[in-house]
């Protein structure tokens, strides 16, 4: 089978495409001949140094995918060859990942595709879908709150604004300019262009001074910089690095949740295809790139101000 594969860690270049042998469903396992496969941070973090996540080399990056069951390992009941599915494998350990034309998967692992979506659309959500939604379930949002959201035009941002949205929650989305009217259909009820624009400055035009919580899609110091715009015992979420002055956390008795999403754990992925097939939320999809085209994909990824998510199209 066609894959990426890398034998050493850097940048994108030591992203290259290979035949390799294809795998085999173990027990427990579903075979899927992947359609499409989306692109994540975490596949360009893992890319550079795969310390954290345990990882030996070589490696298929990737961990996103939409497909067809190919195959049934032993032990393996309630699928049938030919269905189509979305899922994703375990973050820490995974060197078989969904850049390639098959992976093999725990069953539990998958759900199935909903019908209105296309292979490329389904292979956008999950791990973006599913971290956004832990984000959003830990801030424990209630109609009325407001929720200034950081990196609200990525790939998770664009979820969340979506998921809180649906919650009732009064949404600022911090994202530039060309990214506002996406979010304004996708339920913000305000934008703030931090590159025009100072946050703090925005927030006071908008919500008064204080929010009720923030979700941080950004890293670096964007969390610490944001918890002077959160109330007294707000609730406060980042996916990325932390970096600055965290002592408002403790002086203004502030919830952190600091959100991981582990495919191994499938409620998640449950929850975001039940608000898929309700139309709660959908996929925002940024560019379509073959598999051959990874490592430019893995460039455009790290040079940032995507709208949505980089998905590769392994089958046209």
């Amino acid at each position: 089978m066609r894959a990426i594969v890398y034998e050493r860690f850097g940048g994108p270049e030591v992203l290259e495409l290979s035949v390799i042998e294809r795998p085999q469903a173990g027990p427990g396992e579903l075979l899927i001949a992947i359609h499409a496969a989306g692109v994540n941070p975490v596949d360009a973090q893992n890319r550079t140094d795969g310390a954290w996540a345990q990882i030996e080399l070589p490696v298929i990056p990737g961990y996103d995918f939409s497909g067809v069951v190919e195959a049934l390992g032993d032990g393996v009941d309630g699928w049938e060859v030919g269905e189509a599915v979305l899922g994703a494998p375990p973050v820490r350990v995974t060197r078989s990942g969904s850049y390639a034309e098959y992976i093999a998967v725990s069953a539990d692992l998958v759900a199935r595709k909903p019908k209105h979506l296309s292979h490329v659309e389904a292979a956008a959500v999950p791990i973006a879908a599913c971290t956004a939604y832990e984000a959003i379930r830990r801030l424990r949002l209630e109609r009325g709150d407001r929720l200034l959201i950081l990196g609200a035009g990525g790939g998770v941002g664009t979820f969340a604004v979506q998921l809180a949205a649906a919650t009732g929650a009064r949404v600022v989305a911090v994202a530039s300019a060309p990214h506002h009217e996406l979010l304004s259909e996708l339920g913000a009820q305000a934008c703030i262009d931090y590159t025009a624009e100072d946050v703090a400055q925005g927030v006071a035009r908008l919500a008064g001074g204080e929010v009720d919580a923030v979700a941080g899609f950004v890293g670096a110091d964007s969390l610490a910089r944001a918890l002077p715009l959160l109330r007294e015992r707000g609730r406060a979420v980042e996916i990325a690095g932390l970096e600055g002055d965290l002592e408002l956390l403790i002086d203004k008795n502030q919830d952190f949740h600091g959100v991981l999403f582990n495919p191994a754990n499938p409620e998640p992925l449950r929850a975001v295809v039940a608000a898929l097939e309700a139309g709660t939320i959908r996929p925002v999809v940024d560019r379509i790139m073959a598999l051959e085209q990874a490592a430019e994909a893995h460039r455009l990824l790290e040079a940032g101000h995507r709208q949505g998510k980089l998905v590769l199209e392994v089958r046209a």
